[in-house]
């Protein structure tokens, strides 16, 4: 099993869908990696050598910012706007939805489930 990132990513697939595994990685960045690495689309992880995962290794290190470090950076992101008090921290800190989205229905996700009011028939 490869560990790459601090990340073990599954074994029998192939590397650009187990690279995915990695938080920060999607899609574009696995098919930019495995171009830059220069492995074929169609190799699996447990047919990579040491060599090229270190090499995949090195290349994420130098060149993208994933798992922790991504999920801090974002975390500072959305405090830094709660400590403004700007619109969207507000939204942040009361827990609604910050881009704009309908709120009277739908919204569930942000909100939680439904609360009864007491006293409310129709």
């Amino acid at each position: 099993m490869a560990r790459i990132a601090g990340v073990n990513i599954p074994t029998n697939k192939r590397v650009l869908i187990a690279l995915q595994y990695i938080h920060g990685i999607g899609q574009k960045s696995a098919h930019d990696i495995m171009h830059k690495v220069g492995l074929d689309e169609t190799r699996r992880v447990n047919e990579l050598t040491d060599a090229e995962v270190l090499q995949i290794r090195e290349t994420i290190d130098r060149d993208y910012t994933v798992e922790g470090d991504l999920r801090r950076e974002t975390a500072v992101n959305i405090k830094r706007l709660m400590d403004l008090a700007c619109y969207r921290g507000l939204r942040h800190r009361k827990g609604l939805p910050v881009r704009g989205q309908r709120t009277h229905t739908n919204a569930r996700t942000r909100k939680g489930p439904a609360k009864p009011i007491a006293g409310k028939k129709k």
